[in-house]
């Protein structure tokens, strides 16, 4: 349980552990209460990695959140891929938040009630956001009650056997899905990955659009 590669066999060992532990998958519309495991995946990259994670997590019995951008410059969520992958990931139970560049915020109505915003500053991270929920602000984002996966390295260390111990009093996890999804020992390596599998789509995007490839 001590390793620290980031695949898909490896976050099924992940959830295991949260099983193992007694953790129940939360929501961000309560005050953390013991033995809650709030699940939050931010999409950076690749709305295909949030759709691989969210049909594998409803397999598991997964009830996550998804924070998706609308001025990502990777994807974008008005597409018919975009479209049809947020009905996917409610209809497999999973919340669905934004993840916006600071300060820009959707307002259509389109998002749960809940915020992180994309590579934010410190100045405000955490600052309360009227009508919306910033889970990078208290009561969520506690010392010692979260943990992150970002640029493929635990920053305090792999959760796995502490969860597995139910050594958490409840956690807020933060698990990028390109990090997992894709291939790679590395960040470096995973991009690769990434771009390759983004160039296989492509072509299948040109070819529905009838350009000739031949």
């Amino acid at each position: 349980m001590a390793g620290a590669s980031f695949d898909l066999n490896q976050y099924r060992e992940l959830v295991a552990a949260a099983q193992a532990g007694g953790y129940s998958w939360a929501r961000f519309d309560h005050e953390p209460q013991p033995g809650d495991l709030f699940m939050r995946h931010d999409v950076d990259l690749s709305l295909e990695a949030a759709f691989e994670m969210g049909r594998l997590e409803h397999e598991l019995g997964v009830h996550a959140t998804y924070f998706l951008m609308t001025g990502s410059d990777f994807y974008n969520l008005d597409s018919q891929v975009g479209r049809y992958v947020v009905r996917q990931l409610r209809q497999w139970g999973h919340g669905v938040g934004q993840h916006p560049k600071y300060p820009n915020l959707d307002t259509n109505g389109r998002f749960d009630n809940v915020l992180s915003w994309h590579n934010p500053e410190p100045e405000y991270m955490s600052e309360r956001v009227d009508g919306v929920v910033n889970v990078m602000g208290p009561p969520y984002f506690v010392q010692g009650h979260y943990r992150s996966d970002s640029n493929q390295h635990w920053r305090e260390g792999s959760p796995l056997e502490e969860l597995a111990a139910g050594g958490f009093e409840w956690l807020h996890l933060l698990v990028h899905p390109e990090i997992w999804v894709y291939d790679g020992e590395t960040m470096r390596e995973t991009m690769e990955s990434m771009l390759d599998a983004k160039r296989d789509d492509w072509l299948g995007y040109l070819a529905n659009d009838r350009i000739d490839l031949t």
